[in-house]
């Protein structure tokens, strides 16, 4: 019955020949097995005729999950991952979780997760810090496409409510966006680019209107989409530069967040990355270790010019250096 549980879990749908087949049993040991789960408590639910099968649905009540050794490890790991404090609310729920995994594991998994916490360090604080609610919040909206309202703070410190159309939710290295159409920017102009996207510990005030909406049929790639405004649109500065390399191998270099890879041909490809600073974006080609030709910003070019004059400097031995010194005093003298 504990296997035939876990094969419930393990995938929506099984027909009655497929359960007898995995467990080794007959059809009819199945049905009674199924008999017994139900009285037990167990959602199992059955659909007649020639494509039918067995499903087990949702219950008033979360039942107990059966995982593998590699399962439980993931979990595990998962959790202390959630405990780093940029959702509130979450670590501690992560840590309770955690908590009753490790008081239900099996003696031989306990190794191996002692050593993943004992050796794992946290460095410093997680990023900024969501508020409570607002993730599954969103999720729910996403899903059943329902407009949202949020106060929000911008990239200048201007306030404003914003009514949204929710499309994704995205996690870009420690912080959380939310991919959405600007609903009053769609009702002035319904042919505009409405596309935006929200930084979630921005928000405030986060509700659901209650409103549905029908999403577009040609919604953007939520990932790209977060990657190319953190990559490009909030900065000063937008760098535009080929490389003289594989855009596969650039990509290995270059996070999503930091910049995007446009390939070329075979072996070259186009970098476009974004800064407030021209001396970051300067330190930034040069940290590449391959050919790079700046197209823009023009501005960039003296900036890697001085760059390369004092890293040539700081390039001089020191033995070489004090030399040189002497050699100067020597023909003042």
């Amino acid at each position: 019955m504990l296997r035939l549980l876990g094969l419930f879990q393990s995938r929506p749908s099984w027909s009655a020949p497929e359960l007898a087949d995995r467990l080794g049993v007959t059809e009819r040991t199945v049905r009674r097995d199924v008999t017994r789960l139900r009285d037990l408590g167990y959602p199992v639910q059955a659909r007649p005729g020639a494509d039918g099968g067995y499903r087990l649905g949702p219950g008033a009540a979360m039942p107990p999950l059966l995982l593998d050794d590699d399962e439980v490890v993931a979990v595990a790991v998962g959790l202390r991952s959630a405990a780093d404090g940029t959702v509130a609310g979450l670590d501690e729920a992560a840590e309770r979780a955690l908590g009753k995994l490790e008081r239900v594991m099996p003696a031989r998994l306990r190794p191996r997760l002692a050593g993943v916490g004992e050796s794992t360090v946290t460095l410093g604080p997680g990023g900024p810090q969501v508020e409570q609610g607002v993730l599954p919040l969103l999720g729910t909206a996403c899903r059943l496409h329902e407009r949202v309202r949020f106060d929000y703070v911008t990239h200048d410190g201007s306030r404003g409510e914003r009514v949204v159309e929710p499309h994704r939710v995205v996690l870009a290295g420690r912080r959380w966006y939310l991919v959405a159409r600007d609903a009053r920017l769609l009702r002035e102009a319904p042919d505009a680019d409405a596309w935006r996207s929200y930084r979630l510990d921005r928000m405030s005030a986060v509700a659901g209107t209650g409103v549905p909406f029908r999403p577009p049929p040609d919604p953007p790639d939520a990932a790209a989409f977060v990657a190319h405004g953190l990559s490009t649109a909030p900065y000063r500065w937008r760098l535009r530069a080929e490389i003289d390399a594989p855009a596969d191998v650039v990509t290995a270099r270059v996070p999503s967040t930091v910049g995007l890879v446009e390939a070329l041909d075979a072996g070259r490809c186009v970098l476009v990355s974004g800064s407030d600073s021209l001396e970051s974006l300067a330190l930034h080609l040069g940290s590449l270790g391959v050919p790079v030709r700046v197209i823009e910003p023009e501005e960039l070019r003296p900036v890697l010019r001085d760059l390369a004059a004092r890293l040539a400097a700081a390039a001089v031995s020191p033995i070489a250096g004090a030399m040189t010194d002497e050699g100067v005093r020597a023909g003042h003298r």
